[in-house]
């Protein structure tokens, strides 16, 4: 019988702080709005970024050419950004990078973003 108390306490921790884990790493999610190549060698970028406002996210973008070879590529950082009244409380804010390529793009992308400081 002790053992089985025992047994069921650990798993009551172990899923508490799973819980804990799992709320700490908020998600962050991205949506490509649209690109414009302003000459051979820049592009800039829109996007939008959906996250904790009080969290950091780090996204990295890049420029594409005719036979999709990656021409440019940045690593931009999404800074904590104040929460407002409205339909998601200020989760998302949209984005423009200006991107310096090796040669001409055709289009621009967000790769990944993820979250570097949930901001709690």
């Amino acid at each position: 019988m002790r053992n089985l108390v025992i047994v069921a306490l650990l798993l009551g921790i172990g899923f508490m702080a799973w819980i804990a884990t799992t709320s700490a790493t908020a998600p962050v999610t991205f949506k490509d709005i649209g690109y414009h190549t302003t000459d051979a060698t820049q592009i800039e970028v829109d996007f939008q970024v959906a996250k904790y406002p009080g969290a950091t996210a780090k996204c990295a973008v890049k420029a594409l050419d005719s036979k999709f070879a990656v021409v440019g590529w940045k690593v931009v950082e999404i800074g904590p950004n104040e929460p407002k009244v409205g339909a998601d409380g200020g989760r998302t804010t949209i984005h423009r990078l200006a991107l310096r390529t090796e040669s001409e793009a055709v289009s621009g992308v967000v790769d990944n973003c993820w979250i570097t400081d949930s901001g709690h």
